[in-house]
């Protein structure tokens, strides 16, 4: 693998030489490894793929989620975000129950340890965005994120 200095100095020199989505994997992979260090630090070591994704969204403040809208957002089938569903509540993170409206749907919600898991991730990632601004400034990060923004929104279009 290359050295990430070297992708610094041929950046600067105005020669790209890895494509965006490696950059934006290895973007992801600094976000989720401080992460999971620190879930692991706070006793939180068995979240399973994916579950950071949920967890967190969750700690958002979202309160009650149905489980339909978090198949969605995973992108990954119905029996794929049940098992993550199931594994999240036998640990302790979620809790699963009955829509009000439509006892045939779940909706899902963070336990209490499911919110300190939330407050773990929240604060490994606010230490990752701190040091990110601190390196290329505040407006930098703010620009990538609007760009970001941009291209998920046209993922989201139609072929």
């Amino acid at each position: 693998m290359t050295d990430p200095k070297a992708w610094q100095d041929n950046f600067a020199l105005g020669h790209p030489i890895i494509v965006m989505p490696a950059l934006l994997r290895w973007a992801r992979d600094t976000y989720g490894e401080a992460m999971r260090k620190a879930l692991a630090a706070a006793g939180c070591d068995d979240i399973p793929p994916n579950g950071m994704f949920v967890i967190g969204g969750l700690g958002l403040g979202a309160g009650d989620v149905p489980q339909s809208v978090l198949v969605k957002q995973l992108k990954v089938s119905k029996q794929a975000a049940g098992q993550l569903v199931d594994t999240l509540v036998l640990r302790g993170y979620l809790k699963r129950e009955p829509d009000e409206e439509d006892r045939r749907r779940f909706t899902i919600r963070l336990t209490e340890r499911g919110w300190h898991a939330a407050a773990v991730q929240r604060e490994a990632r606010e230490k990752i965005d701190a040091e990110w601004a601190a390196r290329v400034g505040a407006e930098t990060v703010t620009n990538v994120r609007k760009a970001l923004a941009a291209l998920i929104e046209i993922g989201s279009q139609p072929i």
